[in-house]
């Protein structure tokens, strides 16, 4: 169970920022022993590899805080940030086999779903609520938000290896900003819609 929880944290984690999670989860498995990857998972913890998220996570960190150039910046990552929350959920789902779960080793496509359709599902809420904040703010608060974006990832990553627990407390407090925004596109639409039939009337 605490080890579901922990990738369901990292996913979301990863669908606000790919890297992030990747880099926590490699560091901690290299450095410390609160986090224990299985032989399939070493690569997570090679130094080449840490230092290749290091400098995407640096290059995200950038792009992500510029207007416009992040809404281009999430289109290239609706790729990266559900492949990333897949490796993650797996990851540590496969690291259960170590407490001897056989139920992960049984069915591994279960953790690539979950984790791919979370990271997705968060990315998609990330990705729709940018225009709609630039529009809002003209672009000045794009790096409020990208800030604050990483730091719910970072934060998340963290809760979800040491703390497990309290993933649903943190699910819920992310769904507050996610009710907010998905409310502000359905009003969007709707001013839309009504401006498109306004002018399709006859005057």
């Amino acid at each position: 169970m605490l080890a579901a929880l922990t990738g369901l944290g990292l996913s979301t984690a990863a669908g606000l920022n790919a890297y992030i999670p990747l880099l926590v989860v490699g560091l901690l498995a290299n450095f410390t022993d609160a986090v224990r990857l299985p032989p399939d998972y070493a690569w997570l913890t090679n130094g080449w590899v840490l230092a290749i998220v290091g400098v995407l996570l640096l290059a995200e960190m950038v792009l992500d805080k510029v207007p416009v150039v992040d809404h281009v910046n999430d289109m290239i990552q609706t790729a990266v940030r559900p492949a990333a929350g897949g490796v993650v959920f797996s990851a540590t789902q496969a690291a259960s086999q170590l407490d001897h779960s056989t139920w992960v080793s049984q069915n591994p496509w279960v953790s690539w779903v979950l984790g791919i359709g979370v990271a997705l599902a968060v990315h998609v809420m990330k990705a729709s609520a940018r225009p709609v904040v630039n529009v809002s703010t003209a672009g000045v608060g794009a790096p409020v938000v990208s800030t604050v974006e990483d730091a719910g990832s970072l934060g998340m990553s963290l809760i979800a290896v040491f703390f497990p627990v309290l993933v649903i407390v943190a699910l819920v407090v992310l769904a507050v900003p996610a009710w907010w925004v998905f409310r502000r596109l359905r009003r969007r639409r709707a001013r839309k819609a009504d401006r498109l039939r306004q002018a399709s009337q006859p005057s």
